[in-house]
């Protein structure tokens, strides 16, 4: 029981003694340092426990694409909740879950009419290993269990979901892991090795397959862009070549779309951006517009068919997957969007936001912008023409002791991140436009000039 010392604490104080941080150094905070504190928001700002005003520079966390503040969507949970706040997807079905599977079935690309409901994107990716698995063995190749992802690709955190994440640093703490892992590079066309062209990126993909054995390898997973190590694109013709590589050797093709879905890169789905078809699609954050918790996996007829017949069952599921009020503010969210044009808000203006990051390669330490829609990465160096990148201990004083400081006390959030190279990312809500922008680079400008300075000095 709460003590009244405990009860008089202000939020600085009880988050220090009881809140756990995800991903966070919880040692700097008993050291001294405050917790950030965010009590409000509206549009593309947000507010701290202080009431200073910050430029949400990165959608919370990928994933309040609509931006804050929006009643309708609380609404639309709420009004679902008088009616039904509860019941469960593990046999039985409610009308928000059908109607929102429909709907998603109707958005998605070709002929993805499946649609199975998790509580997030780690959830999502969890369930379509286990799915790629029970596919294979159910249509007659039981040894194919292995998932080829990408080097330094995030793809969740949950213990099957590491095991085809390729970062180092995340997954040494909890090895060892299921077999079945294994990584071929990533698409960091700025930093392709001397004498492999960017044509040769997803031959890799059908080397491993063959290195593996194409009769122990269940699927491919990649995001449209992936995140880690910052925003990086694929080369022209690289997913469509993906594609005939996984058709060639009987191999399923997952687009993680945990980030890349619901408008970010400009479509409803990345691979829409980028014009392929998977098996599979992976979906979460801005799903809901991060007003309720909900992810998805979204799957072809193809495979689903081997579930739908006789006394075929798929062996999964979460308890609160496709909760009423999730799907009611999805739907909420995708009508808004539809509305309001937010996708041709994006489209609109994403050659004005990738100019401005552009015109930042004056900077010294500017060596690269890359991305696409509203998802963009600067990636900083020692030096532009070497493209020279920071040691480890550099690396640590540029992005945790000066630029995310610097950057958060100017009023801006964004990502510093050195799960690769060092890069800064950008992710703004999708209703973000030039004047929004142009806050941005007032706030980055100087920083990242005084950062170069430092550097140099």
């Amino acid at each position: 029981m709460a003590t009244t010392e405990q009860r008089e604490a202000t939020l600085q104080e009880q988050a220090k003694r009881h809140l756990w941080l995800h991903f966070s150094r919880m040692g700097a905070y008993s050291a001294g340092a405050d917790i950030p504190v965010i009590v409000r928001g509206e549009g593309c700002h947000v507010w701290d426990e202080n009431g200073k005003r910050y430029f949400d520079g990165l959608s919370a966390l990928f994933c309040v694409n609509i931006g804050h503040g929006r009643h309708d969507l609380a609404a639309a949970g709420a009004e679902q909740a008088k009616e039904l706040g509860f019941f469960t997807n593990w046999s039985y079905a409610h009308p928000p879950a059908i109607r929102l599977a429909a709907r998603i079935a109707e958005l998605a690309p070709g002929d993805l009419n499946r649609v199975f409901f998790t509580s997030g994107g780690s959830e999502a990716v969890e369930t379509m290993l286990k799915l790629a698995r029970q596919y294979h063995k159910l249509t007659g190749h039981p040894n194919k269990t292995k998932v080829i992802a990408r080097e330094i690709a995030y793809h969740g955190t949950s213990l099957g979901a590491l095991s085809a994440t390729g970062i180092t640093a995340l997954r040494a703490p909890f090895e060892p892991f299921t077999p079945g892992g294994c990584h071929v590079p990533n698409t960091n066309q700025y930093r392709l090795k001397p004498g492999y062209g960017a044509e040769m990126l997803a031959d890799a993909v059908a080397e491993r397959i063959e290195f593996e054995g194409p009769e122990t390898v269940a699927a491919v997973v990649m995001e449209p862009v992936q995140n880690a190590g910052g925003c990086l694109t694929p080369p022209p013709g690289y997913f469509q070549r993906v594609r005939e590589i996984c058709d060639q050797y009987d191999v399923l093709m997952v687009s993680d779309e945990v980030i890349c879905s619901w408008g970010r890169l400009g479509t409803w789905f990345g691979a829409q951006r980028y014009d392929y078809q998977p098996d599979i699609i992976t979906t979460a954050k801005g799903i809901t517009s991060a007003y309720a918790p909900l992810g998805a996996v979204i799957t072809s007829d193809k495979v689903a068919e081997p579930f739908l017949d006789g006394t075929a069952s798929f062996l999964h599921g979460f308890t609160f997957a496709g909760h009423p009020i999730s799907c009611a503010v999805s739907l909420a969210n995708i009508e808004a969007m539809e509305q309001e044009r937010v996708l041709e808000n994006v489209q609109a203006n994403e050659p004005v936001f990738r100019r401005m990051l552009d015109s930042l390669r004056d900077i010294p330490i500017v060596g690269d912008v890359r991305g696409a829609g509203y998802f963009h990465a600067i990636e900083l160096v020692k030096d532009q023409d070497t493209k020279e990148s920071f040691d480890e201990d550099e690396s640590e004083w540029l992005l945790r002791e000066f630029l995310s400081g610097a950057l958060y006390d100017a009023g801006l959030i964004c990502r510093a991140d050195d799960r690769g190279d060092p890069v800064l990312q950008l992710s703004p809500p999708l209703i973000a436009g030039p004047e929004h922008f142009e806050e941005i680079e007032g706030i980055l400008r100087p920083v990242l000039e005084e950062a170069s300075r430092r550097v140099r000095a």
